[in-house]
């Protein structure tokens, strides 16, 4: 009995498939049309008409997958229509300008600015990402990000995402803010300690200072403390140079070990992070638009209308592209009414004409759409 119902799913496939194989040879007749008279690839009330239409036609327990299905086929169609509507934005005639002039190695060196003093965590990605560095140290991630954008520094080195304290919201917010592109990632594994002038042990400490996300990454040690001040500033290395300065004895911070050596501190307690597999992606930036060789990975940010079934159909567009999406992570925009940014990390290779079109169709679909960059990641 079960073989014969297979049977007959079979001979329901295969005429599934021909009948498929008939819409896409429809949906490429329609993109030429489209495109000879210049008309874009979606259009919202045809796809309404068409899923009022064929969810009628089912019985109604099978509606909802009815709609999931043929949403998904109009995304395929549309990913299909895109080869013959060219339509560009600004950013993809400048990424096929950049592809153009050559793709070259990522430097081995450069002047590279970074947040805070010398043995802060982006001073060691930068040491990972570049063999030689001329490295500015700069009190803001903002300055950094100055630094780029004016010229004075060929690249800078930011957080963007945390394993234990998630994404750096900051720098997204700048990333948009400023006009630089992402053209190299790693990821640093982060080891806290609980340093300290020479000799003090854990019952002398009555502060610990050092940067919000190490706290946040090191709460469960904090939580078992009693009495004692935390005190939030600008860098782990920082703090690491104020506690050495300092003339207490009764205050530590949190930091690496390259600090405690760099700044002839003693270790407390080692290893003091939540959770020991903590690691931190680092991202290098660029002024201008720049791909390198191997660049396998691509962020965007775009918000979506505020309506039903809006991601969906963004996800249906990476499926129907077979993309691998890594990252999905969306925020509150400040004085909407629940809009929401929503950042895009995935695997493609820029070079592929599918992917370009699919970034133009964001640059000219969605109110809002930033392109972040290309680029490949250090392990």
């Amino acid at each position: 009995m079960l073989e014969d119902y297979r049977n007959k799913i079979d001979e329901i496939d295969n005429e599934i498939a021909r009948l498929l194989n008939e819409r896409m040879l429809m949906s490429k007749a329609i993109g030429e049309e489209k495109a000879k008279s210049n008309t874009g690839v979606v259009d919202k009330n045809r796809e309404k008409n068409i899923l009022n239409r064929v969810t009628k036609l089912v019985n109604p327990e099978y509606r909802v997958y009815t709609k999931l299905i043929y949403e998904m086929i109009f995304e395929t169609s549309k990913a299909y229509q895109r080869q013959f509507i060219c339509k560009e934005s600004a950013i993809v005639s400048e990424i096929k300008q950049v592809l153009a002039s050559g793709v070259e190695k990522f430097p081995t060196s450069a002047t590279v600015a970074c947040q805070g003093v010398q043995g802060a965590y982006s001073n060691l990605a930068a040491e990972k990402l570049f063999e030689l560095s001329d490295i500015i140290y700069l009190k803001t991630w903002e300055a950094v990000f100055d630094a780029v954008e004016k010229g004075f520094c060929e690249y800078g080195i930011l957080p963007i995402e945390n394993s234990s304290a998630g994404s750096v919201m900051a720098v997204y917010d700048l990333m948009k803010k400023h006009n630089c592109y992402i053209v190299k990632s790693c990821k640093l594994r982060v080891q806290h300690h609980l340093l300290a002038k020479n000799g003090v042990k854990l019952q002398d400490i009555k502060e610990i200072v050092s940067h919000q996300q190490a706290l946040d990454q090191c709460s469960e040690l904090i939580n078992s403390l009693k009495g004692v001040k935390i005190t939030v500033c600008d860098n782990t290395a920082m703090a690491a140079k104020m506690v050495a300065e300092s003339n207490r004895t009764d205050i530590a911070c949190i930091s690496s070990r390259e600090c405690a050596n760099l700044y002839n501190l003693g270790i407390v307690e080692s290893n003091i992070q939540n959770n020991d597999n903590n690691y931190t992606r680092f991202i290098c930036i660029s002024k201008k638009l720049q791909i390198f060789e191997n660049s396998n990975k691509i962020s965007i940010m775009v918000t979506l209308p505020h309506e039903k079934g809006s991601l969906n159909k963004t996800l249906n567009k990476f499926s129907a592209l077979g993309l691998n999406l890594t990252k999905l992570e969306s925020r509150p925009m400040p004085n909407t009414d629940f809009e929401f940014w929503f950042y895009f990390d995935f695997e493609a290779n820029i070079k592929d004409e599918e992917v370009q079109k699919l970034i133009a169709e964001f640059d000219s679909g969605t109110e809002q759409f930033t392109f972040l960059g290309s680029y490949s990641e250090v392990m």
